[in-house]
């Protein structure tokens, strides 16, 4: 009869942990997001020592280059501490390539704007987004992929769903953060995790390829590139060829052990 106390106590104790470890998953699981107070295109002392390193530092673009090219195409250029590219260009690829990583960023799109962010690519095929999947950007309203969830705003592109109601307004500036380990890969909108999938799974194989028993399930227009999403390690890249302004600023990376 006086067991019930004990009893009581384990049930309570086997309780709070239960919560502290779900709580140490989900910490482990969602990124940390950038202090309003850290100035622009720097990195904090906690950063530097997680490993993260800038891809963009307000003034110098030295750490990207065209796709297929050795210099920047001109239409990049920084601007009032963002790296922003003023009309249709060539894409640009950073110089080192990066396998396992989590990359973020902010970025800021007009009216109709549409851009993307492509990872593990190579420089195999004419076009990066013949080679690499895609984290799409996009204006939210009057681009006509978001009509789609499948090719809208941080997308996977063509291949996974995004969500309605994360994205900001046109001419703000919103949060992206990519994680890619392994085959895991997450896409991060404004601290909402919109897609997560694994790279190279019959699932995954399924969707590029398609199942000949279901023509309702055709392969997708990426599946003729025999290379498309199969490298483990390649370039990141940000897609120019699309009219009109995309700002970006806060652009770092770190490679995951």
């Amino acid at each position: 009869m006086h067991c019930q106390p004990a009893m009581t106590r384990r049930l309570l104790s086997l309780a709070a942990l239960v919560m502290c470890t779900s709580a140490v998953s989900i910490a482990q699981s969602t990124p940390s997001m950038p202090s309003a107070n850290t100035p622009a295109n720097t990195l904090t002392a906690a950063e530097k020592q997680a490993g993260w390193t800038l891809l963009f530092d307000g003034r110098s673009l030295a750490a990207w280059r065209g796709y297929r090219q050795a210099d920047l195409p001109p239409e990049w250029m920084a601007i009032d501490g963002t790296m922003t590219k003023v009309k249709n260009t060539n894409d640009i690829v950073t110089r080192t390539q990066y396998g396992d990583f989590e990359l973020a960023l902010d970025w800021k799109l007009p009216l109709g704007g549409n851009s993307g962010i492509f990872y593990r690519g190579t420089e195999k095929e004419k076009k990066v987004y013949w080679s690499a999947p895609e984290y799409q950007l996009a204006e939210d309203s009057l681009t006509p992929d978001s009509r789609d969830l499948i090719t809208s705003v941080a997308a996977v592109y063509g291949f996974y769903p995004s969500k309605r109601g994360v994205v900001y307004r046109a001419g703000e500036w919103n949060s992206t953060r990519i994680i890619a380990k392994g085959a895991h890969v997450e896409h991060w909108l404004n601290g909402v995790l919109i897609a997560q999938y694994e790279l190279w799974s019959p699932e995954w194989l399924l969707k590029l390829r398609g199942d000949p028993a279901d023509p309702s399930k055709p392969p997708l227009k990426f599946a003729p590139y025999a290379d498309w999403g199969m490298a483990k390690i390649g370039f990141i890249a940000i897609q120019g060829d699309h009219d009109g302004e995309l700002s970006m600023r806060n652009i770092k990376i770190r490679e995951l052990k």
